[in-house]
């Protein structure tokens, strides 16, 4: 095999593909990926099957750039909870070290999923960098997920803990690293996989088409709690840190699908306008504008 046929059959791109690529924001909720009734329990079998229609996805579509991101589930939440590290003001500072290695232990495994799926992953950490003000993300190091884009790499983030100027310490969820990258690399679209089909409203629950500017005060009131321990806010704040990278980043569109229904993901990816779940947009009359082969910075 010649190293052009290698490069093929991994997926890997020259340097200068990214010039006409659709780029896309992709997160694995911590709910899909862990069971989040029990500490540090890993779904194996569905963080496999997604590796793989992620791998799918980009044989499919060789103009498909992506920023892969995870949840941290019931890794991370559990031990930030039991310390304390979302709230900061913290005396004993091994609890800001345990979250941060237990997020750390998760993303080995999906970093090592994607990578026997031919994925050419690299794992981007973003403590190393993360700088906060209450529990907001204001810093972080982004040069490098360009770059590692540009080889055709794909950079894998993941929620995580972060040192904060105003309480010391706070936890960043993936939706917060993705709002402060998205201004920077403004890509097309941020897709969340949960284990549910999308936002539900009412009882008995319908899943909701579309989240805009002037429908969202209403669906977000309705919005319940999560399941297991989540000290990032649930799916209501999911919904408004895409509503805000909509509303920065002008034609972005954000898509909450579930990963539990097999298939779906490869097919969300490989096609924009496939329907499912439910989309976040800022504008009501945005949908459909889909930006993937305009030139890029």
């Amino acid at each position: 095999m010649t190293d052009g046929e290698r490069s093929a059959v991994l997926g890997y791109q020259p340097e200068g593909r990214h010039s006409r690529a659709e780029l896309a924001f992709l997160k694995l909720g911590g709910s899909l990926i862990t069971d989040k009734t029990q500490e540090a329990v890993a779904r194996h079998d569905v963080i496999d099957r997604v590796a793989s229609e992620i791998a799918e996805a980009r044989l499919r579509r060789p103009d498909l750039e992506l920023v892969l991101g995870h949840g941290s589930g019931s890794f991370g939440h559990p031990v930030a909870a039991r310390y304390g590290v979302d709230a900061g003001h913290l005396e004993d500072w091994r609890g800001y070290a345990e979250t941060a290695a237990a997020a750390q232990r998760l993303n080995h495994l999906v970093l090592e999923a994607l990578l026997v799926h031919g994925v050419p992953v690299i794992s981007v950490q973003p403590s190393a960098s993360a700088r906060a003000i209450h529990g907001r993300l204001v810093a972080l190091e982004s040069e490098t997920v360009r770059a590692l884009l540009r080889k055709g790499l794909v950079p894998l983030l993941y929620g995580d803990v972060a040192l904060d100027e105003a309480q010391g310490c706070a936890i960043i969820s993936t939706e917060e690293i993705f709002r402060l990258l998205a201004q920077r690399l403004r890509p097309d679209r941020v897709v969340e996989v949960g284990e549910v089909e999308g936002v539900y409203v009412g009882d008995p629950g319908s899943v909701v088409d579309v989240i805009h500017s002037r429908n969202a005060a209403d669906l977000l009131a309705s919005l319940g709690s999560a399941r297991g321990v989540d000290v990032t806010g649930g799916m209501r704040s999911k919904v408004e840190l895409l509503l805000e990278m909509a509303r920065l980043v002008p034609g972005l569109e954000g898509h909450i699908i579930s990963g539990m229904q097999p298939g779906l993901l490869t097919r969300v990816l490989v096609d924009p306008a496939l329907p499912a779940g439910t989309r976040v947009v800022w504008a009501p009359d945005s949908l459909g504008g889909h930006r993937y082969h305009r030139e890029r910075e």
